[in-house]
């Protein structure tokens, strides 16, 4: 191959079904607007077959001569992303996202519209971002070692919820993690961590500890309200112990990030934490990644991304603030 690619993963059942319905008129506005691409299109029904379809892209990459960079573009939910990204990590090729699943939470946070023809029509005017990744290590789900998330890795009552959403026999869309929340607070009890952030050592009880790159999940909610991927750094809130009722009341108000404003809630910076608790496991952009232990640190100008525009950033309010471990 010494031409440029860009090829198409899309999964025609995300967004139950949304994505397979608009397959034809993406791919013509592809063709349309890539003119100097050769356009190719990949369905796929599981999450084996996209990784595989993506790493075929990346590699066959390496024989275009054509001097423009190849594209590989996902179609459906944050699964679909999680594959993209993973693929994509370290390499020349641009990602891009077409967002048409229920939640789309890793373009939310990073700057890509959320919409299916906005995003499109972003990729596709070229904007473009370097932007930083998590990288997390431990023993994670389908045996792997290492995986990157690009948004944030839920360890406590988040993950429950996330897990929960995950498995439910019926979905109720974009309110699906908002009616798992209610349900999972009622049995919930807060968790013992055991952490190591940026080399300093901390046993704590908490509700939960999010690690953010873009800091958004669960539908748009902000759980690291301040993050930028592309600090270097990553973005921790911990939430301690709280009664079910604060708690119930804190959580609409992690859709604008307000609930930082909690003498509970905890914020932090830092480039490496270490995970260990009782009875925790890991959520990654929406995905399992697995039982604690794990490792997570910023891996920073880690990719390429297409259709991203800097975000407006949250103001802190007053008597919020964001520390390194150290400070």
């Amino acid at each position: 191959m010494n031409s440029a690619t860009a090829t198409l993963i899309v999964n025609p059942s995300s967004g139950h079904g949304r994505a397979g319905r608009l397959l034809a008129k993406v791919t013509f506005e592809l063709v349309r607007g890539l003119p100097d691409y050769t356009v190719q299109v990949r369905e796929t029904k599981s999450y084996v077959e996209a990784n595989h379809y993506a790493q075929v892209a990346v590699q066959a990459a390496a024989g275009n001569i054509s001097g423009i960079p190849d594209i590989l573009l996902v179609m459906g939910g944050d699964g679909m992303a999680a594959v993209g990204i993973n693929a994509c990590v370290d390499t020349e090729v641009r990602l891009g996202i077409i967002p048409a699943g229920t939640a789309n939470d890793f373009c939310r946070g990073m700057g890509v519209p959320f919409t299916t023809s906005a995003a499109l029509k972003a990729v596709l005017a070229g904007f473009e971002r370097l932007v930083d990744l998590t990288e997390v290590e431990g023993r994670l789900t389908g045996g792997t070692k290492r995986r990157y998330v690009g948004s944030v890795i839920s360890t406590g009552y988040d993950a429950k919820v996330n897990y929960r959403t995950n498995h439910r026999n019926m979905s109720l869309g974009a309110f699906s993690y908002t009616f798992d929340a209610v349900a999972e607070l009622a049995k919930f009890k807060p968790l013992n961590y055991r952490v190591v952030i940026d080399g300093q050592a901390l046993e704590l009880p908490a509700m939960f500890i999010a690690v953010g790159n873009a800091g958004v999940f669960g539908g748009d909610m902000h759980v690291c309200p301040f993050a930028d991927p592309t600090d270097g750094l990553l973005d921790i809130t911990i939430v301690r112990p709280v009664s079910r009722l604060v708690m119930l009341r804190l959580l609409p108000k992690i859709y604008s990030g307000a609930f930082a404003k909690h003498p509970a809630v905890e914020l932090l910076r830092c480039r490496e934490i270490a995970i260990d608790g009782d009875d925790m496991y890991a959520m990654g952009d929406g995905e399992e990644l697995g039982k604690v232990p794990l490792v997570a640190r910023c891996h920073p100008s880690a990719l390429y991304l297409l259709g991203s525009t800097e975000p407006e950033p949250l103001a802190l309010p007053p008597g919020v603030n964001v520390r390194s471990i150290d400070a």
